[in-house]
């Protein structure tokens, strides 16, 4: 397989901007691998297609507050700084991107306050825009903490081109979001609301967790024709025993287990082991999926639209089946869903 067997044209219209009104009333296109048909729907009919037993398993990851603005001393000069990861609880340096980077060098300051509570430095150029920082904060790590998140703005992807609104902290993050570590919302989960949880619940569906912290290596276009030559970016999976046993009954059940996103896909196909069991898992994957893969737990999955070319695209193909795929792609341009974060979803069965 090649990359650019996975291209195709997408109007930029069809990139969403903002979320559908209500959560679960996006659309839902649902495919159907046995039968090879595709219907169209609201998102909130998912529950027609499971039944008593059956299992969804969500990823319980939440957003961080990750882009700040600071000004670089003696020029002023406004630097975005996105925090990817934190690599030193007790010196306070984190793996960030600066945007322009160009002006940024080792040994530079960055400024987030007028009253310069709240500084780093540059200690290390990590890739073109990559640079590791060290905070300087006069406080306790809490405090610290609580500092990032009050400065911090919702970290919408860069399509989307407009200033970040008050109902992008709410709607950037799936209503069970928990373990706070993302920098990227796992938006297939976006379109849960309470109500529709609810009506699962009371159908006697099953519901599992597991946590996979998003990166923003999950948008990295893919540089190389040869798939096999690309280099997925590491993120951190926490699956613990009682998840792993709620999945493990479902699977041996033979139930229908929905891997709820592309992202809760990847955290179980990295912990399944060969006799198709789900083990507890606390550590960091940089598997990449794309045709052909056996997947070993999940037999249906909720996913958005994703952009040409992206690995989650691959992803998608190696459980629908590429010319499958590509043919209800060509629909949703047709049917004019909508695409990316705040985009339409789609159900594979």
């Amino acid at each position: 397989m090649k990359t650019s067997d996975f291209n195709f044209d997408l109007p930029a219209e069809l990139l969403a901007e903002h979320p559908s009104e209500h959560r679960d009333e996006a659309r839902l296109m649902v495919l159907d691998r046995k039968t090879q048909t595709i219907e169209h729907k609201l998102f909130k009919d998912v529950v027609d297609y499971f039944d008593e037993e059956d299992l969804f398993i969500f990823n319980n990851t939440k957003v961080f507050p990750a882009r700040l603005y600071g000004n670089k001393e003696k020029t002023g000069a406004k630097i975005e700084v996105f925090l990817l990861r934190e690599l030193d609880k007790e010196t306070r340096v984190w793996d960030v991107l600066v945007d322009p980077a160009r002006k940024i060098r080792i040994g530079n300051k960055l400024f987030f306050t007028e009253d310069e509570s709240l500084v780093a430095e540059v200690i290390d150029n990590t890739t073109s825009r990559g640079r590791t920082l060290r905070f300087l904060f006069d406080g306790s790590y809490e405090e610290f903490r609580a500092k990032l998140k009050e400065l911090g703005e919702t970290p919408l992807p860069k399509y989307i081109k407009r200033a970040v609104e008050p109902e992008d902290a709410e709607r950037y993050q799936t209503i069970y979001a928990k373990v706070e570590g993302a920098v990227a919302a796992p938006t297939a989960g976006l379109h849960f609301s309470k109500h529709l949880m609810k009506r699962l619940e009371i159908k006697g569906i099953n519901f599992a967790e597991v946590t996979l912290h998003v990166g923003l290596g999950t948008f990295n276009p893919i540089e190389v024709e040869d798939l096999s030559k690309h280099k997925m970016e590491s993120e951190e999976i926490i699956i613990d025993e009682k998840n792993a046993a709620i999945i493990n009954k479902a699977v041996d059940a033979h139930r229908r287990v929905c891997a709820v996103g592309t992202t809760t896909m990847r955290a179980l196909e990295t912990s399944v082991s060969s006799n198709k069991k789900i083990s507890a898992f606390n550590g960091w994957t940089n598997k990449f999926i794309y045709p052909p893969h056996d997947f070993g737990v999940a037999n249906s999955m909720i996913t958005n639209f994703h952009t040409p070319k992206s690995t989650l695209i691959m992803m998608i193909a190696a459980f629908a089946g590429r010319d499958f795929v590509m043919h209800a792609y060509e629909e949703a341009v047709k049917e004019k869903y909508k695409f990316y974060s705040y985009g339409d979803a789609m159900l594979i069965l």
